[in-house]
């Protein structure tokens, strides 16, 4: 049998993550092979992954990048299945280290394919499946380019936002940031009216005419006052429309408007665990 030296343990636990005893036993059935101790690793994840591939993985941390000249970001959301590994700080490293990644993809699929420290993306989160015993997967995957991107992560990790602006303006930051914190706290459907799916409209119009209906209004009458009552949803549940969280005597629009004349909100992502 193979002698096996605490700094051999130690190497492949900091190059795995994983467990001192794992990577012993690892080492011992490989006789000291580190590169198959680190397949015998991977085909544990794997054993691991299949057994849980059908668990609930809603817990995690959400994490928001922007590029070096604030023009685009992306929001990863690195997933798993109690909020115990969710707070452990490497947890958090790791999902850090692949946003830094992810910024460099267009597609969730490319990322999962690129290189991460000598292996895929896909491999890593397999790997930590076995190391964890908790299905790991990137849940969310979202894009956001524009003239100006600002982002915002509130805190614990479960809700991270990118804001886009249609100008790089003196205060830009400040703005795009308390946007995202809007977009967090308000989770609106859509950019603004005509952001809304149709479904959603026909269901809030059908909705609005049986209430009133039941309050007894005349037939000819559902539609106008159905209208007024979709404005209402607009206003409640479009991000430029919503009472801004900081000043509710403005829009986010306006609020927008008052640090320069001709800015405007062109688009948002936002990712929400649990």
């Amino acid at each position: 049998m193979a002698n096996i030296t605490a700094a051999e343990v130690n190497k492949l636990r900091q190059t795995t993550g994983a467990g001192m005893m794992d990577c012993k036993k690892a080492l011992v059935e490989a006789e000291g092979d580190f590169e198959k101790a680190i397949e015998i690793l991977r085909k544990k994840g794997q054993k691991v992954a299949a057994n849980r591939a059908d668990r609930d993985s809603s817990e995690g941390a959400a994490i928001a990048k922007v590029n070096d000249n604030n023009t685009s970001g992306v929001i990863i959301s690195l997933n798993c299945e109690t909020d115990f590994v969710a707070k452990n700080d490497s947890f958090v490293t790791l999902a850090n280290e692949l946003a830094d990644l992810a910024i460099n993809y267009d597609t969730k699929e490319a990322f999962l394919a690129a290189d991460f420290k000598g292996m895929s993306v896909q491999d890593k989160l397999t790997e930590q499946t076995g190391v964890i015993g908790e299905k790991i997967e990137i849940g969310g995957f979202e894009r956001l380019s524009a003239p100006f991107v600002g982002s915002y992560i509130h805190a614990g990790n479960k809700i991270a936002v990118l804001t886009g602006l249609s100008a790089s303006v003196d205060g830009a930051d400040v703005v795009a940031k308390d946007v995202s914190m809007q977009a967090a706290a308000m989770n609106p459907v859509a950019l603004n009216e005509e952001g809304v799916d149709q479904s959603i409209i026909d269901k809030e119009i059908e909705i609005a005419k049986d209430q009133l209906r039941q309050e007894g209004k005349p037939e000819a009458m559902l539609d106008n006052i159905a209208k007024g009552k979709l404005n209402r949803f607009f206003k409640d549940n479009t991000l430029v429309n919503q009472d801004f969280i900081k000043d509710s005597k403005q829009s986010v629009a306006q609020y927008v408007k008052s640090v320069d004349p001709n800015l405007e909100v062109t688009g948002f992502k936002r990712v929400a665990l649990g």
